[in-house]
């Protein structure tokens, strides 16, 4: 049995910071939050910063120069995870946008077998598309849109080692499916949809819809006499949404009303992450269309947003400085949040006894420096 004992910095703890404590961690999990560091444990003393809950990211298209819908293996599994590893996420779901019916099995295929493999930080699978509203597809390609059938519904459904989150417009769907996709076991999320108040909040109240995919962008938005989908989110106190915290998708100011209105349990931080995460890539091909990036903007040529270069540690330090959120606040977005959304929230998303030993090293400028997987250790 391993034991480590780690200390020298300050533990972002559910209940906030705390100084002069050791994290100990025995065969993967966190047993014990102590004063002092056990004698027959091996010490591990950092140079100062922050220790924080490994981040959870629960939309990922890509990073690391690699794009998940270009070749939907566990090799590129890996990379994507890796490349996101070394910016403190130590949980996602590698997300596919609308595509073909044999590229999603594929897809669905490569996930499950990198976590039977036990790739570092695989999760699940986020398949956002094709089940979408063709008037607010954003950078989704037109032709991969449709109304599921039951062959494809029927693979979403397909028993999975891992979690499988499903983004959809409501709207689009035959009635009864986000009850029976949750019935699965797999998490429904509205998005690119052009849902209104009262559809949404029959998906809500009626199918359980458990959340909203990159909130305000590619939805109705809220209006006086029309809450829209983005009134339903904020009002609801049961679903989660998340928020792309770049300056570019959404006005930090519209970000902080949300939170706001909703309460920071509401939210999480989400990357939407392309290619050039992580690199100084400056263009790329999304299913045939050129994407450019410019000032961490990533857009098509008609001025599409198309993701980001978001990287989750990015994400924490923008929440902190554009929505005026401390640190324990934004790891809470970062991991608690999306813990208790993908409903890991008794084992993940946090430092606590019994929880698995995902773990951030920040130093004191918030950069990661080292980052811990079930207590595995990457410099």
């Amino acid at each position: 049995m391993s034991r480590t004992a780690i200390g020298g910095a300050g533990i972002v703890l559910p209940d906030g910071l705390r100084n002069d404590a050791w994290l100990v961690v025995e065969d993967g999990l966190i047993s014990a939050i102590a004063d002092h560091a056990p004698d027959d444990a091996d010490r591990l003393e950092l140079d100062g910063g922050f220790l924080c809950p490994g981040f959870i990211d629960t939309q990922v298209n890509g990073g690391g120069g690699v794009l998940f819908n270009d070749d939907p293996s566990v090799e590129t599994v890996a990379a994507i995870a890796g490349a996101h590893r070394r910016f403190g996420t130590t949980g996602l779901l590698p997300t596919l946008i609308s595509d073909n019916a044999e590229t999603i099995a594929r897809a669905i295929d490569a996930v499950d077998e990198a976590i039977r493999a036990g790739v570092p930080g695989v999760l699940g699978i986020h398949v956002e598309g094709p089940f979408l509203n063709t008037q607010r597809r954003g950078i989704h390609v037109e032709r991969f849109i449709r109304t599921p059938t039951d062959t494809e519904i029927e693979l979403l459904c397909r028993p999975s080692p891992g979690i499988r989150l499903v983004t959809l417009a409501p709207e689009c769907v035959p009635p009864g499916t986000i009850s029976k996709l949750r019935a699965a076991g797999i998490v429904v999320a509205a998005g690119h949809s052009a849902a209104g108040y009262e559809a949404t909040r029959h998906a809500l109240d009626r199918e359980g819809l458990d959340g909203f995919t990159h909130l305000f962008n590619a939805m109705t938005p809220f209006g006086s006499r029309e809450p829209g989908m983005v009134g339903a989110a904020l009002e609801d106190r049961r679903s989660r949404f998340g928020l792309i915290v770049d300056g570019h998708h959404v006005h930090p100011a519209s970000l902080r009303v949300a939170l706001a209105a909703r309460g920071i349990d509401g939210a999480m931080l989400v990357t939407d992450a392309m290619p050039p995460a992580g690199t100084d890539q400056t263009s790329f091909t999304l299913q045939g269309q050129p994407i450019t990036v410019e000032g961490g903007s990533l857009r098509g040529a008609d001025g599409t947003l198309a993701g980001s270069a978001l990287t989750m540690d990015l994400a924490v330090r923008n929440a902190m400085k554009m929505l005026h959120l401390s640190l324990d606040e934004a790891c809470r977005l970062a991991a608690s949040n999306p813990a208790a959304f993908l409903r890991m929230e008794r084992t993940r998303g946090a430092i606590a006894p019994g929880f698995t030993a995902d773990l951030v090293h920040l130093d004191p400028d918030l950069h990661v420096r080292d980052v811990w997987i079930a207590g595995r250790r990457f410099d």
